[in-house]
């Protein structure tokens, strides 16, 4: 990798440090506002929907410029979301101007690693940033925790600007202004991308032309016989991984005996698996043996079914070994390896796909429309299976059904996928043959 992709990963890193950061800051002003309960996870609703309600353009305006530029554009466009949520505006209307922002920046992220790398090496890249990625979002979900303690938020109080009174006196206010530190750091770093010299044919600025250009994007796609392949594998995914952080948190509380804090410790223990599984998929699969991966899908969801048998009354508590505050006992280690499992065959088998996903898009029309196009769909599937998780909850169904269900539905999805991709490699044959026997 060259010093481009390394400056490329600084951009995204501290970026995604500061978006999981400011979302616990952004959690902390809600409850500083003493506004209701129901409220909270509509946070991550209205982060996500720009992904969807602005698909058809962010393609296009990552595409009209250098990517750097449009990383340090939608980077700045994070910072003046920490502006408005700062100085009074409501929490979701500010975090969903950060949404606006991270939704135009990810088709700029993942679309320059085509135009600087070729083929061969975008497996390689994509496990890298995903594994960062990940590490981001552990660090950046405890740093906000840390700005947020009684102890951090005081000392970050007390300091004093001469003359100038900022009106910062709580301590979400003390994170924000720190994560908007965080945010101009990453821009800094956007400005020291290089121009690639990719350049796309003169873009679009009419809505309803641009709509119609994401509608012929999207069904090129799933049209083709690989990228609705990856497509469907990487859609799959994240809806599953957004669900699972909230069914991991419910178990931990029924199954494990957790309080709400120790349950998210265990999402960091899935994080680092998943970050492990896109290192390996990283140094071991090559771009053409990419769909060799597909099964590691169904073994996923079989493992995540074994989680619905599992409690922690099975064993004693006797107390094995600590990591920091952590106190890792026998009854508990079962879940945190089966977490690790399932986070590493997670991240082993979508990295990837995501490379296969992101080559063909390449190919077939511009790195930024593919990406968008791929992020409109993952992020339809987190708002649907989301809906569907929440549903469940409110009929009350016990959580070892939900669990169970959850994994048969991601093993028969991804069976279903790989039938079709057989099914798709044998027509290719079939046409291949014919046009040998032509010729």
């Amino acid at each position: 990798m060259n010093r481009s992709f390394y400056t490329i990963m600084a951009a995204q890193f501290f970026s995604s440090l500061a978006d999981n950061a400011l979302l616990i800051a952004a959690i902390a002003l809600l409850v500083q506002l003493q506004a209701p309960a129901w409220m909270t996870p509509l946070l991550k609703l209205f982060f996500v929907l720009s992904y969807v309600l602005l698909a058809a353009f962010v393609g296009a305006f990552a595409d009209s410029r250098p990517k750097g530029n449009v990383m340090f554009i939608t980077n700045t466009i994070k910072f003046v979301g920490c502006v408005v949520m700062l100085f009074g505006s409501h929490p979701l209307l500010a975090y969903a101007i950060v949404g606006l922002g991270a939704a135009a920046y990810s088709p700029a992220k993942y679309g320059i690693l085509t135009e600087l790398l070729p083929p061969e090496k975008l497996v390689a890249a994509n496990g890298w940033i995903e594994g960062l990625t990940v590490g981001s979002i552990i660090m950046g979900t405890v740093l906000g925790g840390v700005l947020i303690s009684k102890s951090v938020s005081q000392s970050l109080l007390s300091w004093d600007l001469p003359l100038l009174d900022t009106s910062i006196d709580t301590a979400a206010e003390s994170a924000i202004l720190i994560i908007m530190l965080i945010y101009i750091l990453a821009a800094l770093i956007n400005l020291r991308i290089p121009d690639t010299g990719a350049r796309y044919e003169s873009q679009k600025t009419n809505p309803i032309e641009l709509i119609k250009d994401f509608s012929v994007c999207f069904t090129t796609l799933w049209n083709d016989r690989l990228g609705q392949i990856s497509l469907a594998v990487t859609t799959l995914f994240w809806g599953a991984g957004a669900t699972l952080q909230f069914i991991v948190i419910k178990w931990a509380q029924i199954a494990l005996h957790m309080s709400l804090s120790q349950g998210a410790i265990l999402q960091a223990i899935s994080a680092f698996g998943v970050a492990g599984g896109a290192v390996w998929a990283a140094w071991k699969v090559p771009l053409r043996s990419s769909l060799k991966v597909l099964p590691y899908g169904i073994a996923m969801g079989l493992v995540v079914c074994i989680m619905a048998i599992y409690n922690s009354d099975m064993l004693p508590q006797t107390s094995l070994f600590k990591i920091g505050a952590m106190d890792v006992t026998l009854n508990l280690l079962p879940a945190y390896l089966l977490l690790i499992l399932v986070g590493w065959l997670a991240g082993y088998f979508v990295v990837p796909m995501n490379a296969l996903l992101q080559h063909r898009g390449h190919v077939l029309m511009s790195a930024g429309h593919s990406i968008a196009v791929q992020n409109f769909n993952e992020n339809i599937s987190v708002l649907v299976m989301l809906m569907i998780y929440s549903g469940l909850i409110w009929l009350d169904v016990p959580i070892q059904f939900v669990i169970t269900g959850f994994g048969v539905a991601v093993s028969f999805i991804m069976w279903l996928v790989i039938k079709r991709h057989k099914a798709n490699q044998a027509e290719y044959d079939s046409m291949h043959l014919i046009g040998e026997h032509k010729h």
